[in-house]
Formats: structure tokens, C-alpha cells, sequence
């Protein structure tokens, strides 16, 4: 298995990694403009991109994922809560599906709370044995940190699905696991975030302060102080769901 953490614009980290053996590689969160390094990437790894994904629809960065998907012929992929709203086709992801990229296997788990349609991966390689090696925790679990839930308006009930997907689904996992988010200290999308780029899940439930709080507490702690909404999230998250190219977006 080969992986790739790309930091990007607006301390944003991207991932690309698959199977150079059977030479499929999937890409995650690619930021609009970091096309080519991922093409690039697959091109010096000998392998095809098959899949690629967004963790949600980004409020923060223009989203080069389904320009990579039509440059290169992969499905690109979100969570299946999008149809409809999205003006464009995609490959719909739902909770429990299974993605392969030769010995690399991808689960979904459908973690609402940031946003609506968060998705976070878990992954496996089978040429080191059937357990899972790492999870990609997207906007939902940060480096001593969590997603905030107020972008789409009714934070404390989307904290309240944000405290559930976190204790009811991936503090479930092994605590060996490596967990790798979508963004790194100076990000928008959560407050509190360490400038190092993963962790473990049992690291962030022993150190992450709001790990340890009851939910009553956890949705007073996420609603308390809200940060300011991200540069231009309007027309970012409009862009996003039309699926333009990013010179389109109006300045």
C-alpha cells in the first residue's frame, strides 16, 4: 500500500493512497487546482485513480475532486444524502459500503454532525492482514479537536448528531487506529485544531478535552463560542453543489 498526506490550501490535507501491486488508488478531498499532483502522483506510482471522494460538500474550499473523477475516468463519490441536491451525477456512498482498490479496502461510516452528509473511511489493507489500519475522519474528528455544527444553522441539534456519530461510531474502533482529518491548525471548519497532521484514536480519547464530555456538556462546549464562518462560504458551497470549474466562481 502506498499513502500520501497533501496539505493544501487554507490548512486543508487531501489524501492519496491505494495499491500500486494491483494499481488502483483512490483520492480523497482533493482541493480545486491540486488536480495534476494527484495525476501526476498515479502516473509515477504506475496506477489507475478509481475512486474518488469528499468527506462532505466543503464550505471552505473549492472541491477539485469531480474535475480529477472526469480528467482521469474515476467515479467520484459523496454521500448519498446528495441527490437532488447537487447539480450533477455522482456515485452515492451509504453507510457500511465497501469500496476495493486491489488489496486496499474502504469502508464507509456515515458521520453526521459537521455537515449532514459527513463520511468518514476506514481502511484496510489486505496485504498486512483483515483488520483496519487507519480511518480518514474528514471534518468530524480533528487533532485534538472535533467539526463545528453550525454551517448549516441548528448547531446544537447538529452537536448533539456530532456527539452521537462520534461516541456511537468511531471511538467504537480500535484505539490503535491512526486517525488522519481533513484539516490541521488554522482551518475554519473546527476550533482548538493541532498543527500536527494525525493521531491515534486512543491518543485523542485520552487527550482531546471534548472527547471526555457528556453530551449535555459536549453541546454547550460546541455551541459556546461559534468562529467565524468561513471566507466566502456562500459562494464556495454554491460552486461545490453546481460542481463548476473554479474560475467561474464569481470573486
Amino acid at each position: 500500500m502506498f499513502f500520501r498526506q497533501r496539505p493544501a490550501a487554507g490548512a486543508t490535507l487531501s489524501y492519496f493512497f491505494g495499491c500500486a501491486g494491483l494499481q488502483k488508488a483512490v483520492a480523497v478531498d482533493v482541493v480545486a487546482g491540486d488536480e495534476d499532483w494527484f495525476m501526476e502522483g498515479a502516473d509515477k506510482a504506475g496506477v489507475r485513480i478509481a475512486h474518488v471522494i469528499d468527506t462532505h460538500v466543503h464550505a471552505d474550499h473549492l472541491s477539485g475532486g469531480l474535475a480529477l473523477a472526469q480528467r482521469t475516468g474515476a467515479a467520484y463519490y459523496l454521500h448519498e444524502s446528495n441527490a437532488g441536491r447537487v447539480g450533477f451525477e455522482f456515485s452515492p456512498l451509504h453507510d457500511g459500503q465497501r469500496l476495493e482498490s486491489g488489496n486496499v479496502l474502504v469502508d464507509v461510516i456515515h458521520t453526521p454532525g459537521h455537515t449532514l452528509d459527513s463520511v468518514c473511511l476506514l481502511v484496510r489493507d489486505l496485504r498486512r492482514g483483515n483488520e483496519p489500519w487507519f480511518v480518514i475522519t474528514g471534518d468530524t474528528l480533528f487533532v485534538g479537536a472535533v467539526g463545528r455544527p453550525d454551517l448549516a444553522g441548528r448547531e446544537r441539534e447538529m452537536a448533539a448528531m456530532l456527539h452521537d456519530s462520534l461516541h456511537g461510531r468511531l471511538l467504537t474502533l480500535p484505539p490503535e487506529l491512526e486517525i488522519y482529518p481533513g484539516h490541521q491548525a488554522g482551518s475554519a471548519c473546527g476550533a482548538g485544531l493541532s498543527g500536527k497532521p494525525a493521531s491515534t484514536l486512543g491518543f485523542e480519547m485520552r487527550f482531546n478535552p471534548l472527547l471526555s464530555l457528556p453530551k449535555a456538556e459536549f453541546i454547550d462546549a460546541l455551541t459556546a463560542v461559534v468562529p467565524a464562518q468561513p471566507d466566502d462560504m456562500e459562494s464556495i458551497v454554491a460552486a461545490n453543489l453546481r460542481g463548476v470549474a473554479p474560475h467561474t466562481v464569481p470573486a
